[in-house]
């Protein structure tokens, strides 16, 4: 049987639902990252939790494994262009659909099964930015840099270690792990929430897209798992604050 090769999406419904996937995957990435990162943390600094973790060698070096690897799997996806969904499927829609972003479907988006226009909605999309091409160079060359990262320190590990199981002995492997650095995951990390931010607000509020690396956004995903790994370790090992 011969499938179907229309799309049957139309390109606003197909950018949206890119973004989503988009959100998920670097929201799960940070998560399991920011989990494995609380747990050493937290064992390093409150005596009990250590010992808690001592007792169950081998439940905690597989949670800790798994947590390990979820992340590292999660940021191949969002890079392998390979894929049906990645980073570079939603920077193509939405350079290849600019009328997406204008002011007329941005309006749209904002009455969506209202039977009339509200009497706000011409303010509301009178001032809405309309992106170029130009608009997307920059983002470009910021998710450059990322992907360059990625693959010089972090794809054979996730293709060699995790998501094949390549056979390597541990120097092998601990050469690899030698090339990561933490603060490069969390600045990556913070770059697709700055990036996922800037989008969602260019199409849905009709803001000029603007990334920051070095923005933090409040209560992100990272915060809340540490805050509640910190909760959970300290409870279930009986320590103080």
């Amino acid at each position: 049987m011969i499938e179907p090769t229309d799309d049957p999406l139309s390109p606003d419904q197909r950018f949206e639902a890119e973004l989503e996937i988009f959100r998920t995957e670097t929201e799960a990435a940070a998560q399991f990252f920011s989990a494995y990162l609380s747990v050493h943390e937290i064992a390093a600094s409150h005596e009990p939790v250590k010992v808690l973790l001592s007792q169950t060698p081998l439940f905690s070096n597989t949670i800790l494994g798994a947590l390990q690897t979820a992340s590292l799997v999660a940021v191949g996806r969002v890079f392998d262009q390979d894929s049906a969904h990645n980073l570079d499927q939603l920077l193509r829609i939405a350079q290849d659909s600019p009328e997406i972003f204008s002011k007329a479907a941005l309006g749209g988006r904002k009455i969506s099964n209202r039977a009339q226009d509200p009497a706000w909605l011409e303010d509301s999309i009178r001032d809405a930015y309309e992106p170029t091409a130009d608009d997307f160079k920059p983002i470009r060359a910021q998710v450059h840099q990322q992907r360059k990262t990625y693959e010089l320190q972090y794809k054979q590990l996730r293709d060699k270690v995790y998501a094949h199981n390549a056979v390597l002995n541990r120097a092998q492997v601990d050469v690899l792990f030698a090339n990561t650095d933490i603060m490069e995951l969390h600045r990556m990390f913070k770059f697709f929430g700055s990036l996922h931010e800037a989008l969602w607000q260019l199409f849905f509020n009709g803001q000029k897209p603007l990334v920051l690396e070095s923005e933090v956004l409040r209560d992100t995903v990272q915060e809340s798992i540490s805050r509640e790994a910190k909760r959970f370790l300290l409870a279930a090992s009986g320590a103080t604050r």
